[in-house]
């Protein structure tokens, strides 16, 4: 199982790229795209405490030696992103959308700051594994910063190709993700949601586990699994470039 929901061979991540992680939170896909690339990267998010966390990660992962690639991070609004127009070659916005009351101002910020022709890969949790988790608990969706919508996938991927995008690709992912989060919906803790029964702790080291050894037997499983029970739904789209006149290429 991977740590990233992004497939960054799908984003098609090259050297010198310029690469946006909106809504990085604690630097995952930054710092993976860090090591795996030459790229000049940016993680931007809202959450100071996340970014401080980020920050601490890539400590450990910096690598002086390599002057051709650098990341920093930075605390910034989605829907006000402090970049010039089509400064990226690529964006990864995963798992944010749904914590966002006017995303659309995020997709169109996005589209601003991408270069025409650049991708766009986005990541939202798919609409089955997370309706059982809003059915099995309010608390899930009511806490602060929680989840403010469903979406539907088909619907999402309406809106972004009708302001000038073209999905290429997708797929689902994390669906050994699955149980966990509606075990946890189902054992919520009112007054500690930090709180984890046992079950629910021996599930958790399970994920550690697996993330950490990466066994081939539950990475078929989670391939097999993923287009029926994948937690996130991951698209990929290209910024459709536009002709003197306005109209797509």
């Amino acid at each position: 199982m991977s740590l990233e929901t992004i497939n960054f061979k799908r984003l098609a991540l090259t050297d010198g790229d310029q690469l946006l992680d909106l809504g990085c939170g604690e630097g995952r896909h930054s710092i993976s795209a860090y090591l795996l690339k030459n790229v000049s990267a940016i993680g931007l998010d809202l959450s100071i405490n996340d970014l401080n966390t980020a920050k601490q990660r890539f400590a450990d992962f910096q690598q002086p030696d390599h002057p051709d690639r650098d990341l920093s991070f930075i605390s910034g609004n989605g829907q006000a992103l402090p970049f010039a127009d089509h400064q990226f070659d690529k964006v990864i916005c995963s798992e944010v959308l749904e914590h966002i009351h006017d995303y659309p101002l995020v997709l169109a910020e996005i589209k601003r700051v991408l270069k025409p022709g650049g991708i766009l890969g986005i990541s939202v949790p798919r609409f089955f594994p997370e309706w059982v988790c809003w059915m099995l608990s309010k608390a899930y969706h009511e806490v602060e910063g929680g989840h403010v919508r469903i979406f539907n996938a088909r619907k999402l991927q309406g809106q972004i190709e009708s302001i000038g995008f073209a999905k290429f690709d997708k797929h689902y992912a994390h669906s050994l993700h699955v149980p966990y989060w509606w075990l946890k919906c189902l054992f919520w803790q009112e007054d500690d949601p930090q709180a984890e029964n046992w079950i629910l702790k021996q599930y958790h080291r399970f994920l550690v586990w697996d993330l950490m050894k990466q066994p081939w037997i539950t990475g078929i499983a989670d391939s097999l699994l993923n287009p029926i029970l994948g937690k996130s739904v991951v698209m990929y789209f290209v910024h459709r470039e536009r002709t003197s006149e306005g109209s797509p290429a």
